[in-house]
């Protein structure tokens, strides 16, 4: 019998969470197949049969979280597809078969007499229903709390998570047979006062009776949010705003899309101005691509851009490497590429780390300003906003509506200075205002 662990994925990534078995238990496998898809902090990845055989059986649910090196499967791998180490003759398969068949049969019509006395008896209590099926368990621990007739939503987990396991629902079902017992030897006295306990209770609980749905986090969502609340705790973040007038490089991108397009196959757009521009601006103010080890200042010779991407699962940041060296057409095209991955779930562990700088750019949404968290361990990055139309006064003290845009950088003041930021800023601001040298040199 040979066990399945969890492999090592990354130096940076120590647990998951089990997101689909892709084979069930008697299944045929072949070295190197896939079995499950696991959830981590960063990509899913799939975790591959490190043995031929037939899986025998399966330690962990859906749901579940796992550490690397945790035991998640065993492989028989003299077994049969379909087979198990209990079946010894095709006779006793046959002698079997009915009593399992009849025995699931009454398990079953047990099961629907049960369910359908639970469903009766929430149907008299709406709030109940509701609660149930908010509660976040494990389908073990629903099937459970069906077998013993158990309100999930009465039962206390104790995973940090919140998540219910069979072994609470068990848990319950012996406080509650230990209270009938008790209750049955003690006076009606004495009853009194739990009585009105549990009323209590109840018009606690039902305080806040009004539709919710209750949805876990995501293994990627808590550790968005854990790093998030980090980046803020663990450094001296600060924020600076400049405004920008694009008159420039829309007229550019005006004048150079069609041949743009023709001669490279993929349209031009902001993004690459800004990375060219941010990455002038590291060159000439490189604590900005630095980040702190301890008592040191780490200064990168590189210049991998991060580039803050929106999905459904949250938001995650795939770099564009060596951003200096690309022209525009190949920062466009490094962009479209990992944007269309990460829509996909295609991206990898090596498309998501390291990075030197962030550009986010939260105006494709519509926001007109906004204070970018940074993305730890880095200590600056750029926000760009939504363009709008605003009245300008011109050299010549004449108003006119020009494309505007607020931009933002956030920054660590651990290493950076107020003057240095402002500076960046508005060295970016130039860049942008005067493309025409960057397109040049793209």
């Amino acid at each position: 019998m040979k066990e399945i662990k969890v492999p090592e994925l990354a130096e940076s990534i120590t647990e998951g969470t089990i997101s689909e078995w892709l084979v069930k238990k008697g299944d045929q496998v072949e070295k190197g197949d896939p079995i499950l898809e696991l959830e981590t902090d960063k990509v899913n990845v799939e975790v591959n049969a490190d043995a031929s055989g037939v899986i025998a059986e399966l330690l962990r649910e859906a749901g579940d979280d796992v550490e690397v090196g945790d035991v998640i499967a065993k492989v028989d791998e003299n077994g049969e597809a379909g087979g198990s180490d209990e079946d010894t003759s095709s006779d006793d398969e046959e002698e079997s078969e009915p009593k399992e068949k009849e025995e699931k049969s009454n398990k079953e019509e047990e099961s629907q007499k049960e369910e359908e006395q639970q469903q009766s008896s929430e149907e008299k209590k709406e709030s109940s229903s509701k609660d149930s099926k908010d509660v976040i368990a494990t389908p073990a621990a629903r099937k459970r709390a069906r077998e013993l007739g158990i309100d999930l939503s009465e039962i206390s987990a104790r995973d940090p998570l919140g998540r219910i396991r069979p072994e609470d629902v068990d848990a319950a079902a012996k406080g509650e047979s230990k209270q009938q017992s008790k209750g049955s030897s003690k006076s009606s006295s004495e009853d009194q006062p739990k009585k009105q306990e549990k009323k209590k209770e109840e018009t606690k609980k039902t305080e806040f009776d009004k539709p919710v749905e209750r949805v876990k986090m995501s293994r990627r969502r808590q550790t968005i949010a854990k790093r998030l609340v980090e980046a803020q705790q663990e450094s001296a973040m600060l924020t600076t705003f400049n405004e920008v007038d694009m008159t420039n490089v829309m007229k550019l991108r005006s004048e150079r899309k069609e041949s743009f397009l023709k001669k490279h196959d993929i349209k031009l757009g902001f993004m690459s101005f800004f990375t060219k521009a941010a990455v002038g601006a590291l060159k000439e103010f490189p604590l900005l691509n630095a980040e702190i080890q301890g008592n040191e200042i780490i200064k990168k010779q590189f210049y991998d851009i991060g580039m803050a991407v929106s999905t459904d699962e949250g938001l995650v940041v795939p770099v564009v490497r060596d951003a200096d060296r690309l022209d525009f057409a190949g920062i466009e095209k490094g962009i479209a590429d990992l944007a269309t991955k990460a829509r996909n779930k295609e991206l990898g562990l090596d498309d998501l780390q390291g990075g030197s700088f962030t550009i986010t750019n939260g105006g494709i949404f519509g926001s007109m300003l906004s204070t970018p968290i940074l993305n730890a361990p880095q200590v600056g990055i750029l926000g760009l906003h939504n363009i709008e139309k605003r009245a300008k006064v011109m050299p010549d003290d004449s108003i006119e509506a020009r494309p505007m845009m607020y931009i933002a950088l956030s920054y660590d003041h651990r290493i950076v200075d107020g003057k240095d930021a402002v500076q960046f800023l508005r060295r970016i601001k130039e860049m942008i205002e005067d493309p025409f040298d960057l397109l040049l040199e793209g």
